[in-house]
């Protein structure tokens, strides 16, 4: 094989820990980005707050940064890059490993109430045996999240047995009635009949008539179940009023009364951008209360300046050099979410104007090329950022959806038909609830042309049940 030399021409573009760290902050949210600059204020002495300042403004400096300038940074935020190849083998860029292990300050401070703690409170407060306060712990283990017991009789005595060797079924049947009366009334049973006739009982005892709802319950509730009011009226032999006014009272009791105690890890939202109605039209800015406000501090740059080659003079020149990148990468984060967004209310008009109804079909790509950045650039910057208008919080990629096909061959976005399905279904007879056939059939009245599986599909992302679970007996 014969050796020879070849001169190639070529392009490529280095990922360096500066474009890297550019990309990680655009694609972060609100929260994870405060978690990352109080982080790095923390670990560069360069860096520091700037609370009197009231707009966000990246500090001047004079010196340059390498051979690479801010430009640099905009190439690498539109290039379509994998976003774990490149950043396996580097430092995390949102906490420590140390961080990892601690709980974060609103998991801490927040206080979250479970059911089993709401009920086990409420005992502590009842003159109960050290006996019976063992059973009680022991049912309210055994409770789901909905308030029903889990476990049978059997295995709740078989479980009691080695602490109580003694102990009788009626033993535990007494304490868990006590827990069935605790508030929420009717936990800690095993059917949602049960649960039902209990809580009618606490009605009665506060001077409510619930005998015909205590018929229904009790004797006839597979009829209930499958809404047949012919039925209902035929075996109680009642007339329409009175059999109104008891399937009122069943329907404000509680089926899933535990699923109302406790919550899940507290969620915060806080939104990057704010739309607002001028006189010249809608206008979009930053979100000064979410937009971090960070500059170099000038007595270290100082110090960096008059030349000193000491080794704190040199670790200072790394860390200048490091906060200068950062507070680049964050000012370049917050221009380019200011002018996504900016397109976005400039598309979407008619939904500001006239709500969901009005919404246009719009995809990643229609923005990409108004702004003129790459499509994956659009898709980190629309993703778990938020935008606060007249019409409620909402997330960037919420205005992004499919389009459908009118009469007059043009487009509707997949968000407008939801809303019109929804505004159908909420207007329907509740005795004779809509099919999806025809919806689609309605839909097709109003110049949407949406086959029988796609209104079942959007239904279900809507959370709406078939028309049969949404037949009412009223």
């Amino acid at each position: 094989m014969k050796q020879s030399l070849q001169l190639r021409i070529g392009q490529s573009l280095t990922m360096t820990p500066q474009l890297q760290q550019a990309i990680k902050l655009l694609q972060m949210s609100t929260l994870d980005l405060h978690e990352e600059i109080e982080r790095t204020l923390e670990e560069n002495p360069l860096l520091e707050r700037e609370e009197e300042l009231a707009h966000y403004a990246e500090p001047e400096v004079t010196e340059t940064v390498n051979d690479m300038d801010y430009d640099a940074i905009e190439v690498a935020v539109e290039t379509q890059w994998s976003d774990t190849d490149h950043l396996d083998s580097v430092r995390p860029m949102t906490r420590t490993a140390s961080d990892e292990e601690m709980e974060s300050f609103e998991s801490r401070t927040a206080v979250t109430t479970t059911l089993a703690d709401h009920l086990l409170w409420q005992l502590n407060l009842m003159p109960l045996t050290e006996r019976d306060q063992l059973i009680a712990v022991v049912l309210v283990d055994s409770l789901n999240e909905d308030g029903f017991l889990e476990a049978q009789l059997d295995e709740i005595h078989e479980s009691l047995a080695d602490d109580l060797p003694d102990i009788e079924d009626d033993e535990i049947l007494c304490v868990l009635h006590q827990i069935q009366r605790l508030d929420p009334v009717g936990v800690a049973c095993w059917t949602l009949q049960e649960t039902l006739l209990i809580q009618l009982e606490q009605i009665q005892q506060l001077g409510g008539d619930v005998t015909l709802p205590h018929t229904i319950i009790r004797d006839y509730i597979d009829i209930l179940g499958k809404r047949d009011r012919i039925g209902l009226k035929r075996v109680l032999k009642c007339d329409d009023d009175a059999l109104d006014s008891a399937l009122a009272l069943i329907r404000s009791l509680d089926p899933k009364p535990g699923s109302h105690i406790g919550s899940e890890d507290s969620e915060y939202v806080i939104p990057d951008l704010i739309v607002r109605r001028t006189e010249e039209g809608w206008m979009v800015e930053l979100n000064p209360d979410a937009m971090p406000r960070v500059s170099i501090n000038d007595a270290y740059a100082n110090l960096v300046r008059s030349g000193d080659q000491s080794e704190t003079g040199q670790y200072l020149k790394t860390q200048l050099q490091e906060a200068r990148w950062f507070v680049k990468s964050l000012r370049s984060r917050a221009e380019t979410l200011l002018k996504v967004g900016t397109c976005i209310v400039e598309a979407q008009t008619g939904f500001f104007e006239l709500g969901p109804l009005a919404m246009k079909p719009m995809i990643l790509a229609d923005i990409a090329k108004k702004v003129d950045m790459h499509e994956s650039t659009i898709s980190r910057v629309t993703t778990q950022k938020y935008m606060h208008t007249p019409r409620g919080t909402l997330e960037l990629k919420y205005f992004f959806s499919s389009h459908v096909g009118t009469d007059d061959g043009g487009e509707a976005s997949s968000t407008a038909i939801k809303a019109h399905l929804e505004a159908l279904i909420g207007a329907e007879d509740p005795r004779k609830p809509l099919s999806d056939a025809k919806l689609s059939a309605l839909l097709a009245e109003r110049s949407f042309h949406v086959a029988r599986r796609t209104v079942a599909k959007y239904r279900e992302m809507l959370g709406i049940s078939g028309s049969s679970e949404r037949k009412q007996l009223v």
